[in-house]
C-alpha cells in the first residue's frame, strides 16, 4: 500500500544549522497529490491537484481534514495556483481546459482550449503582472488566457515539445522551462513571443522554474540533478550570471528529477526524483555538500507553490514510510 502525504516544511527564523520542522498530513490514496499551492494567509488552506482522482484537494492544516472539489468526468489536473482574488486555478490535461474554482462556493468555471490547442498535455500556469494567465503544454505549446473575457491564444513553443514549469517574477514577467527543449524562456506579454535563456549545462532538461523575491530565477534540471540560478540584474539572455549547483551526495542515476519551491525567506526546497533525502536541511550555499541520502522509494515530479508563514508545502509519495524526506537550500 502506498501512503500519500502532504508535508509542510517550516523554515524557522533561526540559524540554518538549526534545521527545519516538518509536519505531515495523510491524504486519501486515490487522490494522488501532484502540484501544491498554499494560501498565503496564516493557517490558510493548502490546495493540491488530485490528478488521478480528477479533483481539487483542499487541506486544512489546522485539523488535517481534506476536502475535495470534483472537476468532472475525465478531469486530470496537473498544475494548481491561486489568483489575487483568492480563486484557485488548475490546468486540466484530461479535459483540455483551464479551470477556475471559487474556494468558498466551490463553483467551477471551465475555459476550454481552442481547436488549435490540440493535445496540449497541459502542465502548469502563472499570472503575469497584468492579470493574464499564462500556461504551458508539454506537447509543444504555451498559451495566454484573459480571465475577464475568456479570450485564449495558443503559441507554438521554440524547439517543439517540452514546456513544463512556468512562473512570473515579482515584476510580472513570466518565464517557462522546457524539459525536452532544455531551456528557459521569457515571454513577452505584449507579443507573446518567447526569448530563450540558455542554462549553462547542455541537455540539462530544465523542468521547473521559480522566481525569488529579488527576481532571481531558480531552475531545476531534470536530466542532471542541478539547481541553476539566474540573476535578473545581469544580461541573462547571454548566460551571464548563470550558476549551476549540483545536488551533492547523489549518484548520477539517482539525481534525476528535482522539484523546487521558495518560501517567504527565499529558502528553496528541493526534491530529487529517484531518491529522497531522509533529513530536511537548510544549506547556506547550494554548492555545500549535503549528507548522504537513504532510499525511500521513487519520487514523482511535483510543483511547490504558495508562500505561507515562512513555510513550503510539498506533495510526497513513496513506499511505506513514516517520514517524508526532502532537501532544502537557502538562497544566498
Amino acid at each position: 500500500m502506498i501512503r500519500l502525504l502532504l508535508a509542510c516544511a517550516l523554515f524557522l527564523s533561526v540559524p540554518a544549522s538549526a534545521g527545519v520542522s516538518v509536519q505531515e498530513y495523510p491524504i486519501p490514496e486515490d487522490l494522488y497529490a501532484h502540484d501544491v499551492w498554499a494560501d498565503p494567509a496564516p493557517d490558510g488552506p493548502v490546495y493540491f491537484s488530485a490528478q488521478s482522482g480528477g479533483k481539487l484537494g483542499i487541506l486544512d492544516p489546522k485539523s488535517g481534514k481534506v476536502d475535495t472539489v470534483d472537476l468532472g468526468r475525465g478531469a486530470a489536473p496537473h498544475g494548481v495556483i491561486q489568483g489575487a482574488d483568492g480563486a484557485v486555478w488548475l490546468t486540466d490535461g484530461g479535459r483540455y481546459a483551464i479551470v477556475r474554482v471559487d474556494p468558498k462556493t466551490k463553483e467551477l468555471k471551465r475555459f476550454a482550449l481552442p481547436e488549435d490547442g490540440g493535445h496540449a498535455n497541459l502542465n502548469t500556469a502563472a499570472f503575469d503582472g497584468q492579470g493574464a494567465l499564462w500556461f504551458t503544454g508539454q506537447a509543444g505549446v504555451y498559451g495566454r488566457l484573459d480571465p475577464k473575457s475568456g479570450a485564449m491564444k495558443i503559441f507554438q513553443a521554440p524547439r517543439g515539445p517540452g514546456p513544463y514549469g512556468i512562473q512570473s517574477t515579482p515584476g510580472g514577467a513570466p518565464y517557462f522551462a522546457s524539459l525536452a527543449g532544455s531551456y528557459v524562456a521569457r515571454i513577452d506579454v505584449a507579443s507573446g513571443a518567447a526569448r530563450l535563456v540558455g542554462p549553462p549545462t547542455p541537455r540539462q532538461g530544465a523542468r521547473r522554474v521559480w522566481a525569488d523575491a529579488g527576481g532571481r530565477l531558480w531552475v531545476s534540471e531534470w536530466n542532471t540533478g542541478n539547481l541553476s540560478r539566474y540573476d535578473r540584474h545581469v544580461e541573462i539572455l547571454e548566460g551571464a550570471g548563470a550558476r549551476a549547483a549540483p545536488l551533492r551526495g547523489l549518484r548520477r542515476r539517482e539525481r534525476q528529477g528535482v522539484g523546487v519551491g521558495l518560501d517567504h525567506a527565499d529558502h528553496a526546497a528541493l526534491r530529487p526524483g529517484e531518491r529522497e533525502v531522509r533529513d530536511l536541511q537548510v544549506l547556506e550555499r547550494p554548492r555545500q555538500r549535503a549528507p548522504d541520502p537513504r532510499p525511500a522509494g521513487r519520487g514523482v515530479d511535483a510543483g511547490v507553490g504558495g508562500r505561507q508563514a515562512g513555510g513550503v508545502s510539498l506533495p510526497l509519495s513513496g513506499r511505506k514510510q513514516k517520514s517524508a524526506p526532502r532537501r532544502a537550500f537557502k538562497a544566498p
